[in-house]
C-alpha cells in the first residue's frame, strides 16, 4: 500500500533531518543554487527564508511526510507574479514525486490566488515526462541566480 502523504510546516522537522537531506550528494546534483556545505547555519537561514515566504505570501514550502516520516520538502513560493512549485525529496522517496505534486496541485486548484503554477527544473533533470503527465507545458529556459533552469507551466483553473 502506498504511504500516506501529509504536509506540515518545516519547523515541525528536526533541523538535523533537513541538514542530512540537503547534504546528500544525490540531492545536491539537482540543486544548482545549493553551494557550499548545508550546515546548521545554512539550515537556519533556509528555514528563516521559508518562514518569511509564509509571512509575506500566506503560503510557502512544507515538510512532506510519508506515513509520518520526513520524506523531503516542497510547496509553492511566489517568484514575482508567479507561484513556483518546488519539490526536493530524499533519495529513498524520489519515486513519490508525482504523487506529492498531484496532492499539492489539488491545493493550488482550490486557492484562487494561484491561476497557474510554474516548475523550474535544473538542467541536470533528464526525466521530464512526469510534467507531461501532470499536464504542464514547456515554457523554455530561464535564468535564476547563476543557474539556467528548464521551465514548465500548468494552469490550475
Amino acid at each position: 500500500m502506498p504511504p500516506e502523504i501529509t504536509f506540515v510546516r518545516l519547523s515541525a522537522v528536526a533541523p538535523r533531518e533537513i541538514i542530512d537531506h540537503m547534504s546528500d550528494p544525490r540531492v545536491a546534483t539537482h540543486l544548482p543554487l545549493l553551494t557550499g556545505a548545508f550546515d546548521q547555519r545554512a539550515c537556519a537561514a533556509f528555514l528563516d527564508a521559508k518562514d518569511a515566504c509564509w509571512r509575506r505570501d500566506g503560503l510557502g514550502h512544507w515538510a512532506i511526510l510519508a506515513d509520518g516520516v520526513y520524506a523531503g520538502w516542497g510547496g509553492f513560493q511566489k517568484e514575482g507574479v508567479e507561484w513556483d512549485f518546488g519539490l526536493v525529496l530524499k533519495p529513498d522517496y524520489f519515486g513519490l514525486g508525482v504523487r506529492v505534486a498531484k496532492k499539492a496541485l489539488v491545493f493550488a486548484r482550490n486557492d484562487p490566488r494561484i491561476p497557474y503554477v510554474t516548475f523550474m527544473l535544473a538542467e541536470s533533470r533528464k526525466h521530464l515526462r512526469a510534467f507531461d503527465r501532470l499536464g504542464a507545458g514547456y515554457v523554455g529556459e530561464t535564468r535564476y541566480g547563476d543557474a539556467v533552469f528548464v521551465k514548465y507551466r500548468l494552469d490550475t483553473n
